[in-house]
């Protein structure tokens, strides 16, 4: 997650910059924005986020500008800090949550120029775009354990959303699972 991170806001970065009149000149920087709906600590999922903003400043240097707003509760209060972020110029905005997904496509609608990256969604817009980790490798890792340990051959998988990245895990779980204990 943390290179394809790097990569989006690389490729975002170079795209604004090529179509100026001025390349050759000096920009001012990307602004970039991160939505993080828990304080960034020392583990988990937002530190996670926040390790690739510090790989994407490190070798981008001054040709972005980060901004982090943190602890920010899914729902209307995360509506009002996207809405916020791009008001105040962040050309890409990183909504790190699940349920950022119907708040950043209500915002995106009024700034078509903002680009908005959206963890885990399924729904996407001429501005709106979704990232994902690669889940499913450690779901069949899960599925194939499970396998083993079955005295029945009988497994069960609790999932929260019936949305795609949750239908991966189940089927990477099953195969997982049908592998050590077809």
């Amino acid at each position: 997650m943390l290179q394809n991170l790097i990569r989006a806001s690389a490729l975002v970065l170079t795209a604004s910059l090529s179509h100026s009149p001025t390349h050759a000149q000096s920009h001012p920087p990307l602004k970039v924005a991160f939505v993080y709906v828990t304080p960034i600590g020392e583990a988990g999922w937002t530190y996670q986020h926040n390790l690739g903003r510090l790989a994407m400043e490190k070798a981008l240097g001054d040709q972005v500008r980060t901004t982090v707003v943190e602890g920010v509760a899914e729902g209307p209060d995360s509506e009002r800090v996207i809405r916020d972020l791009a008001s105040q110029g962040n050309t890409l905005i990183f909504a790190t949550s699940f349920g950022y997904l119907e708040p950043t496509l209500r915002v995106a609608a009024e700034f078509p120029n903002v680009k908005f990256e959206h963890a885990g969604g399924y729904k996407t817009a001429p501005n709106v775009n979704t990232y994902n980790a690669r889940y499913y490798e450690a779901r069949y890792l899960a599925g194939l354990l499970a396998g083993k340990s079955s005295k029945t051959g009988i497994g069960g998988y609790v999932a929260g959303f019936p949305v795609p990245e949750v239908i991966q895990g189940i089927n990477a779980f099953a195969l997982g699972m049908r592998e050590s204990n077809p």
